[in-house]
């Protein structure tokens, strides 16, 4: 019998990430200069030895489904070891998947046909590492029926997420969707304590409640809003997993240990990319115990060179991928993704740039998201004038400039 099966819903629209959402789902967002936001929780599957893994689409996933046909084809003469990505199928009615627990629901074929002991439903749209592992062995210890991975925060932060009431034992006595009180965790009176949307399940217990739940008119068929506050009130062992007890080998200087970013809206995403670039950084790239994996596209190395008036290309306190020239311009604090070309006479300070986006000489950028494939005319200044920045690009609340992908013109 296979131990467990990883289910990663990789379905949503990630609408609060718009306009980086216009045209792919928000797994599939670049992130971090050569990755996309599913790798992480992808790796952490792989790197806890969980390598039978479906992946759930449904929105705008050709360029998901494409990164996992590139990047996560598991070589194995093994029938349970795979990284397969399902679409939404229809499989009953005509509409899309209702609700997190009718995705699953929808494709229990899947899972019959391993036959897995357990069953880790994941999201795929947060940065984090995680030992898997450790959160099988808390709910074998607890013998429980569903155990939910959960990071506390303090009670001004919990109304944004889903919370759960918890005894002295961390057994879970109830659920709260963005509750304007949150309860507090036992001994920790300043803490709540909120779902990180990672669920391990016994299989026979999730067959049966999305089963039961499917006919259930009143029934938003969510895991958080539906399926887990009737269990609880059935009275089935349900615990929390406490993700600050979860730990990586020999953590580097400066790396949080239960580093776990919500990158759901662009400031957030912009934050957890710039977390990355620091010279001891919270969630360290680098760390090779515990790799990120994503695909190998054989780009050459990047380049700083000289231009013709000797000015040096250079990156600061920045992340730099494959493939980039960077020619007689400084870059700080800024993540480049692959294949960029940053022309002479420029000053990039605190930048997202993802691949192949070209800067022309002279240009001026700072705080700015720039997608795939945009191209940045001679003398641009992006982020110095506000006005300015929102009669041509789209700007969030907090001045940070973000300009959608371009297609590439064709030969």
């Amino acid at each position: 019998m296979m131990e467990v099966l990883g289910i990663v819903m990789a379905g949503g629209r990630g609408e609060r990430l718009h306009p980086l959402t216009k045209d792919r789902a928000k797994p599939a967002v670049p992130f971090g200069g050569k990755y996309r936001i599913i790798d992480f929780v992808l790796s952490n599957f792989i790197n806890s030895g969980i390598s039978s893994i479906y992946v759930l689409t449904q929105f705008k996933a050709q360029s998901l489904v494409e990164h996992l046909q590139e990047g996560w084809q598991v070589p194995s003469v093994l029938r349970n070891q795979f990284v397969i990505a399902v679409p939404a199928q229809m499989r009953t009615g005509a509409g899309w998947y209702k609700g997190t627990a009718d995705a699953v629901y929808q494709n229990l074929h899947l899972v019959k046909r391993v036959h897995p002991k357990f069953v880790a439903v994941f999201g795929a749209d947060h940065i984090y590492r995680m030992n898997i592992r450790q959160m099988v062995e808390y709910h074998l210890r607890k013998e429980a029926g569903v155990t939910v991975a959960a990071l506390p925060v303090t009670l001004e932060e919990a109304p944004q997420y889903g919370v759960m009431e918890v005894d002295d034992g961390w057994r879970i006595l109830g659920f709260e969707e963005k509750p304007s009180e949150p309860k507090s965790i036992p001994a920790e009176s300043d803490q709540a304590l909120v779902s990180m949307g990672n669920y391990l399940f016994d299989t026979e217990l999730l067959l049966r409640a999305v089963e039961e739940d499917t006919p259930d008119a009143q029934s938003t068929h969510d895991f958080g809003r539906d399926i887990l506050p009737r269990l609880v009130r059935e009275g089935r062992k349900i615990y929390a997993y406490d993700f600050r007890t979860n730990r990586i080998q020999t953590a580097m200087k400066g790396e949080e240990q239960s580093y776990w970013r919500d990158v759901g809206t662009i400031e957030a995403y912009y934050e957890a990319n710039m977390d990355l670039r620091a010279v001891n950084p919270t969630f360290n790239l680098y760390n090779r115990n515990w790799p990120i994996r994503t695909v190998s596209y054989g780009d050459p190395p990047a380049k700083f060179v000289f231009d013709e008036e000797g000015r040096r290309g250079m990156a600061l306190d920045s992340i730099v991928a494959e493939g980039t020239i960077i020619s007689g311009s400084v870059v700080r604090a800024s993540v480049v993704g692959r294949n960029v070309r940053i022309h002479s006479f420029c000053q990039i300070d605190g930048a997202v740039l993802m691949n192949l986006v070209e800067i022309g000489r002279g240009c001026r950028i700072r705080r700015a998201i720039i997608d795939k494939n945009v191209v940045i005319p001679p003398g641009t200044e992006i982020g110095y004038n506000a006005e300015k920045d929102r009669e041509r690009y789209f700007v969030t609340e907090t001045g940070i400039v973000v300009i959608p992908r371009e297609e590439p013109s064709l030969p």
